[in-house]
């Protein structure tokens, strides 16, 4: 009997691990919605940002302006990595991490001259464990983030890449592509490029449905007259344009957070299914067993006392 109530408790104990991991898929399935919806909210403005760049690139302004200015040779390369804070999303730290770590294999740049701005536990930890110096970092608990919570980061950033300490700055996350699929990106965050931004810009959202008819962000460059003068509204312009960049991939990551989690705790849902009747079964089987040795029991019993007498 003590192997029943063994069993017993043992399904008692899976039934509320898949009651809690059921609840957990539930929440992160919204969650996962709202990120969406976050990052579709936000676009017309990335959108309208990114049309003005694209008609003034023609100029020479632009081309001189220093967040666009490209350096020959990498020497200093600093790293802005999106991660979660929490755990029970799979696969999906872990792969961002690597492409980060390939990244940073191409480039061959010393540990001194890395440094990563951190937006997320998980990224940070790894990389100090590793010898990296972390300048900054972030949590990522919120999933209410709007622009401004960004901002620091993209000043830090543009101010260091504009003084020369940086040749480059990348930024590593999950890009949302679906509810089963997120790909682990690498990005050059600075100097900006046009095409980087679209990319980013059309990210996450759905290739059919309602919003899909804003994904064409394709215009041909044409040279305006800017008021007050090109410096100036440049000045405006791109640093904004970078945090805006920096901004979506924090939505499409927490996107792709929620839904890693979904996707984790629904399959984590269905192994307890399985195993609860797995269990039920031993249980039935185990009882079953019991009561026939009881029964043999009783009548080899009967018999004893009958051929005794």
């Amino acid at each position: 009997m003590a192997g029943l109530k063994q069993i017993k408790s043992k399904i008692r104990s899976v039934g509320k691990t898949g009651k809690v991991t059921k609840a957990m898929e539930a929440v992160s399935a919204v969650k996962m919605r709202k990120g969406q919806q976050m990052a579709i909210t936000a676009r017309p403005y990335a959108l309208a940002a990114l049309h003005i760049l694209r008609r003034t690139s023609t100029s020479s302004d632009v081309a001189r302006h220093p967040l666009l200015r490209t350096r020959e040779k990498v020497r200093r390369l600093a790293v802005l990595l999106i991660t979660s804070d929490k755990g029970l999303a799979g696969a999906l730290n872990s792969a961002v991490l690597k492409a980060v770590r390939e990244e940073l294999g191409r480039l061959h740049l010393p540990k001194d001259h890395v440094d990563f701005y951190c937006i997320g536990r998980k990224g940070k930890d790894h990389f100090e464990k590793r010898g990296h110096e972390v300048i900054a970092y972030h949590e990522n608990a919120s999933d209410s983030a709007v622009l401004s919570d960004v901002r620091p980061v993209t000043d830090a950033l543009a101010v260091r890449f504009e003084k020369g300490e940086y040749d480059r700055c990348l930024i590593g996350y999950q890009s949302f592509v679906s509810t089963f699929e997120q790909r682990p990106t690498v990005r050059t965050l600075l100097p900006i490029s046009v095409k980087e931004l679209e990319v980013v810009v059309s990210g996450i959202l759905p290739s059919r449905g309602k919003f899909a008819d804003v994904r064409k962000v394709s215009e041909p460059s044409i040279l305006y007259t800017l008021e007050p003068d090109p410096e100036q509204v440049l000045r405006e312009l791109l640093p904004d344009l970078l945090n805006i960049q920096i901004y979506h991939s924090l939505l499409e990551s927490k996107a792709s957070e929620h839904s890693a989690r979904m996707v984790a705790m629904k399959s984590a849902s269905d192994k307890a299914r399985d195993l609860g009747k797995e269990l039920t079964l031993d249980f039935n089987k185990a009882r079953q067993a019991a009561i026939t040795r009881e029964v043999s029991e009783i009548i080899g019993g009967i018999e004893a006392m009958q051929n005794s007498h």
